[in-house]
């Protein structure tokens, strides 16, 4: 009688053993699930941002009279920073103008500033 009895106390601790282990690795399937899913948001997003930057660079390339020469273009979740220098003042706040009408963009932190050019 006690070897059957010893036999079912084996059997319920084997049963919990197994059932907390299967718990343990659902969980961890989870959480391994959550970070693919915010490295693949991430990754999303930067594209996003990418080609919002690379939309408000052509659009100053194609508005008359800005030199982007020396303008650099950064855009993150709609908002786009504009850096750099321009050879005349008036092309500063229409660089901000023009960024501003792209689509997509929620914002522009204009820090342009004013550099003469080099030459004759």
């Amino acid at each position: 009688m006690k070897a059957v009895d010893m036999l079912k106390a084996l059997g319920v601790v084997l049963c919990v053993a197994v059932a907390s282990s299967a718990y343990a690795q659902s969980s961890d399937a989870a959480a391994t699930t959550d970070a693919a899913t915010a490295k693949a948001t991430a990754k999303t997003t930067k594209k996003t941002d990418r080609k919002l930057g690379l939309d408000v660079r052509r659009a100053l390339g194609k508005a008359q009279g800005i030199d982007v020469s020396n303008i650099f273009v950064r855009a993150r979740g709609g908002a786009v920073t504009l850096t750099g220098s321009v050879p005349d003042g008036a092309q500063i706040p229409q660089a901000e103008e023009v960024a501003k009408g792209v689509a997509g963009v929620k914002s522009v932190s204009n820090k342009l500033s004013l550099a003469p050019q080099n030459g004759s």
